[in-house]
Parts: structure tokens; C-alpha cells; sequence
């Protein structure tokens, strides 16, 4: 389950087309503090879905973010077309989910593991070092 999963649930109740939260607001809809970085940073309020967790909530929601003002501690959450929330819940989790309440099942890729096997690593080889011993001599200083 999303520790932000209540924010998006709260969004998906909403039919205006845009709300306008503060990040307090954003916590208490959320039931969780957001991480110091939403506060100082703006691209963790991005629409990318690879983003963190809460940009999948409010995506599947059907809401972008926009307008983030990291002063006033704002964002605006701006509502998109139906259509634009199947393809992100698919993309986002590989199919649509039914419920925004909904646990998103991992979908994995059919080359997960492709290489096991392939490679192996010689005993007493540190990968951690640098491969060129004049490299070493510079990095270590």
C-alpha cells in the first residue's frame, strides 16, 4: 500500500478541474509528512511517472501537478481526460486499476533475469576497484 494512497483517493473524489493544496494540506489529505525534499525540490513534484509514489497516486487519480510554488509551499492539481488516466495506470502499473484504494500488482519485464548465468565473477576480483592501477593512484590521491 502508497503511504500516499489516501491522497489519491481524495483526488479521485474531486471532479473540479483544478485544486489548488497547500503542502500541508497535501500531508493532512495524505495522512503522512512529506520528505524534505518536495519541500526544497520541485522536480519531485514532476508528473513523471518514475518519479516516487505519490506522482503514481495523483496520476491515476487523473490529476497533474502544475504551478508548484516552493515559496508559498503550493501546487495546483490540474485534472486530465479519461483517456490520458488508462494509459498512465497502464503504463504505471501494466494494466488499469479498478479501485484508486487498489494495491498496484508489480508487473515484471519478460527479460527480467535474461543474463543470470552469463556472467561470472572470478573469486578474489574486487569490481569495486579501479581497473587501471594508474587510475588508483589518482582517485586515492
Amino acid at each position: 500500500m502508497s503511504k500516499y494512497q489516501r491522497l489519491g483517493a481524495y483526488l479521485s473524489a474531486e471532479h473540479r478541474e483544478s485544486i489548488e493544496m497547500s503542502f500541508a494540506d497535501v500531508e493532512r489529505v495524505a495522512g503522512t509528512k512529506l520528505p524534505a525534499s518536495a519541500m526544497r525540490h520541485r522536480s519531485w513534484w514532476s508528473n513523471n511517472p518514475e518519479n516516487n509514489v505519490a506522482t503514481k497516486e495523483w496520476r491515476y487519480a487523473g490529476y497533474v501537478t502544475e504551478q508548484v510554488d516552493l515559496e508559498q509551499q503550493k501546487v495546483v492539481f490540474r485534472k486530465v481526460g479519461p483517456t490520458r488516466v488508462a494509459e498512465a495506470a497502464t503504463a504505471l502499473w501494466g494494466h488499469a486499476r479498478t479501485a484508486a484504494t487498489e494495491s498496484p500488482k508489480p508487473v515484471r519485464d519478460p527479460l527480467f533475469g535474461a543474463h543470470k548465468g552469463l556472467i561470472t565473477i572470478a573469486p578474489g576480483v574486487d569490481l569495486t576497484e579501479p581497473a587501471d592501477p594508474e587510475w588508483a593512484k589518482i582517485v586515492d590521491g
